[in-house]
């Protein structure tokens, strides 16, 4: 089985996750997005730690010069979980989705800066395009109160693409998929906790159990898409990840009626049908 063939069977696995998390995210109702986003690192901290131990991984950096990317991984990943989040909670669960899915189009522009990986006119032209669609997603002139959310699931994708590009740096230069995940949760968890402290929402049973569950899911996606970018480059597999639209769509349809308006099904035509050309050309330019 080639790297690619194993980055697409992990990213498509990884999109299956996150939609479960995004669900479970909603099903626990009215509670702050940073202390939902506690309990899911604290899971998946507890996971990643297990897999160290599991994989005889010590909990060290390889090359103590990764640091500086770990932790653009782990602050800049916090803070698109937070941006994730409050979309998940204010939006279609769908259109949530497929904003936080801009991050492969962010990814190959952060890796162009940083990792130095070659950027064409097409891709040039795949991210602005791709941009465009998701203004339909977040249609910007229907007043600054009902956009934010939008905003914030935009943030949230740009956050996580520059921290996919911090994991496939750090995965190039020696550092195992657990310990980054150990790392990012770690970190995130700590992050999070002063929220907490200060302005803790008291939670039933139930959304106790959705958090941990949403946390459960988080940790499954957080280590098959962290595989996914060290088995290839996310221009060869990122259009894989848009399978999760197609998840979180039916469960939103299924369990809270979601049905996304037409503006929002040309942003998702319009960003899918952008990443799909993208993976041919890039698997035309690769043969």
């Amino acid at each position: 089985m080639s790297s690619r063939v194993k980055g697409i069977i992990c990213i498509i696995i990884s999109a299956f996750c996150f939609a479960l998390m995004s669900t479970f995210v909603r099903l626990a109702g009215d509670i702050p997005s940073p202390q939902k986003a506690f309990f899911r690192n604290l899971v998946a901290l507890f996971f990643a730690l297990i897999m160290l131990k599991k994989q005889h991984i010590p909990l060290k950096c390889a090359d103590k010069r990764n640091l500086p990317a770990l932790f653009i991984r782990s602050s800049l990943g916090a803070l698109g979980v937070l941006g994730n989040f409050y979309a998940v909670d204010h939006l279609v669960l769908s259109d949530a989705s497929m904003l936080n899915k801009m991050s492969p189009f962010f990814a190959i522009i952060f890796s162009y800066f940083f990792l130095k990986e070659k950027l064409t006119l097409f891709q040039i032209g795949s991210v602005i395009t791709a941009f465009i669609g998701s203004l339909f997603v977040i249609k910007p002139g229907f007043g600054a109160l009902s956009s934010f959310p939008a905003f914030a699931g935009l943030f949230g994708g740009m956050a996580a693409g520059a921290a996919y590009t911090a994991v496939r740096y750090c995965s190039s230069h020696g550092e195992k998929g657990p310990f980054i995940v150990a790392f990012f949760s770690g970190f995130s968890t700590l992050f999070f906790a002063p929220w907490l402290i200060f302005d803790y929402h008291y939670m039933t049973l139930t959304q106790t159990i959705f958090l941990l569950l949403a946390g459960l899911a988080a940790a499954g996606g957080q280590f098959s898409i962290t595989a996914a970018y060290s088995f290839a480059p996310a221009r060869e597999i990122s259009v894989y990840d848009y399978t999760q639209l197609i998840f979180t769509a039916s469960i939103g349809f299924l369990l809270f009626s979601d049905v996304p308006d037409i503006y929002s099904f040309i942003g998702y035509a319009v960003i899918i049908s952008t990443a799909a050309a993208s993976y041919k050309y890039n698997k035309r330019n690769d043969a």
